[in-house]
């Protein structure tokens, strides 16, 4: 028999590649401009390995493996994709279905992410989830001054609600926020489109693969 899964008190969204299919995007324009300064990249070598980081954590990691960075990098890369980023970002298949389904069991949800707001209103807004969130059930780490992993994003979104950590269950994509989750004391279900979730499990997390498979798991089936 399937598991029976209790209703959280408060979903915790992440945004890029939970909300919105962002992440291959966005890291092939940060590829290529990291190609540009020294560190040769394709894609996928960006995504596996500065998925879920912020753009500060990103810069010291890119630096410490070779790229020769200008002091205003990350204003030049944001730069950038935001470019592509504004051609349009698809949702994630199924995902407003689950908001629309919290909506109804009267279950709040919101969004933490480690992008910035700019951001998260180029790719969320023309899906309308800009202007369902943005500002009382957003937290970004660019506003917030703390990232994932540092539970402390996760814990500033809980207490907003009053929600205690025991209570929430974050849907990530990445072993960064999967990590913070944990740290909180949250479950978190990983979401898994492209991989197996290998490194989502090495966090603790619930791996799945189908967003029509989430409201079973937040006991909304």
């Amino acid at each position: 028999m399937p598991t029976t899964y209790p209703r959280p008190a408060l979903v915790i969204f992440d945004c890029d590649g939970v909300l919105v299919d962002s992440e291959r995007l966005f890291n092939a324009s940060l590829a290529e401009n990291l190609t540009r300064h020294g560190l040769a990249l394709t894609a996928q070598d960006s995504m596996s390995t500065f998925a879920g980081l912020s753009m500060s954590d990103t810069a010291k990691k890119a630096r410490a493996m070779g790229a020769d960075l200008p002091e205003a990098w990350i204003e030049e890369v944001y730069a950038e994709a935001y470019t592509v980023l504004r051609r349009g970002v698809p949702l994630i298949k199924g995902v407003m279905d689950v908001i629309a389904r919290l909506d109804a069991a009267a279950i709040p949800c919101c969004v933490v992410s480690n992008g910035r707001e700019e951001k998260m209103q180029i790719t969320l807004g023309p899906h309308g989830l800009w202007d369902r969130f943005h500002p009382n059930a957003m937290f970004s780490a660019h506003r917030l001054k703390v990232a994932k992993p540092d539970p402390g994003i996760f814990l500033a979104a809980a207490a907003h609600f009053n929600v205690p950590a025991r209570d929430c269950v974050v849907i990530e994509d990445s072993n960064t926020g999967a990590k913070g989750a944990a740290r909180a004391g949250m479950m978190c279900f990983g979401y898994a489109a492209h991989d197996d979730g290998a490194a989502l499990t090495a966090e603790g997390a619930e791996v799945f693969h189908d967003m029509n498979d989430l409201p079973r798991r937040l006991g909304l089936a």
